[in-house]
């Protein structure tokens, strides 16, 4: 059924794999598309209760496909079309947060930009030991979007946030940790190992009463999340425009 990901059914558990190997992972439009219909399908599954999401042993994902990406700031296509294309991102992290089923991201090597943006809207992360995450958007002209701002401010706070986003550091696993944007670390290259005992942990509880406490969870801590990240398609055409956003993603893609 897809072109860009494999699909593992264990019982009550899914595992579904990102599947663009030749470039990281990255996430373009076509795979973007992909997740979201996969988490839109498995939303409607009443005999799956867990998803875990993950990439493969060198990476999770690099993040938005950049060759994708010029058509941001692409004069050609109608207004809507290009808040179609800059939705796409949001559309997909928007499917997964509202998943009724635990949803757990498995993070080898690094989840960059938007992959770690897209593992932000599962219920957990699993992070391996000698990984890294990053939010490298704001060095490559483009503000951080697809509904992260507000995910980050509900699990870091506000500073923390803002670190993240406008310092574009790399974050090691133990630090990621320490700061709360992952659940978990594992040793390296185990990190579907331990993703795999967090789901046998949650599939031992009862399903309907699970499904409601993350219903629960979410609409407390979502509530204003739509409006403050409804804008965010039109942020990136406006940024992606600039002269200064088109040098910095040319440099990226040297």
């Amino acid at each position: 059924m897809y072109e860009h990901l494999v699909l593992k059914e264990q019982g009550r558990l899914v595992e579904v794999h990102l599947n663009r190997p030749q470039v990281r992972h990255a996430l373009s439009r076509a795979l973007m598309r992909e997740i979201t219909a996969v988490a839109r399908a498995l939303s409607e599954r009443t005999d799956i209760d867990v998803v875990i999401l993950t990439g493969d042993a060198r990476c999770f994902s690099a993040g938005a496909d950049l060759n994708d990406a010029q058509a941001w700031a692409d004069d050609s296509l109608s207004t809507v079309q290009r808040r179609d294309m800059t939705g796409t991102g949001f559309r997909m992290c928007k499917a997964w947060e509202e998943m009724p089923q635990i949803t757990i991201a498995a993070i080898e090597g690094y989840a960059v930009g938007g992959g770690l943006a897209l593992s932000l809207a599962c219920d957990w992360r699993v992070l391996a030991q000698d990984a890294f995450v990053s939010l490298p958007e704001i060095a490559l002209g483009i503000p951080l979007t697809w509904g992260t701002i507000p995910r980050l401010v509900n699990l870091l706070g506000p500073a923390k946030a803002k670190r993240l986003t406008i310092l574009c550091e790399r974050v090691a696993a133990p630090e990621a940790l320490s700061l709360g944007l992952v659940d978990y670390v594992s040793d390296k290259g185990q990190a579907m190992v331990r993703a795999q005992a967090l789901a046998a942990q949650t599939l031992a509880q009862p399903a309907a009463t699970m499904r409601m406490s993350k219903e629960s969870v979410n609409a407390a801590a979502t509530a204003l999340n739509h409006a403050t990240s409804y804008m965010a398609h039109d942020q990136i055409a406006l940024a992606a425009s600039s002269p200064e956003s088109r040098a910095a993603r040319g440099q990226a893609l040297r």
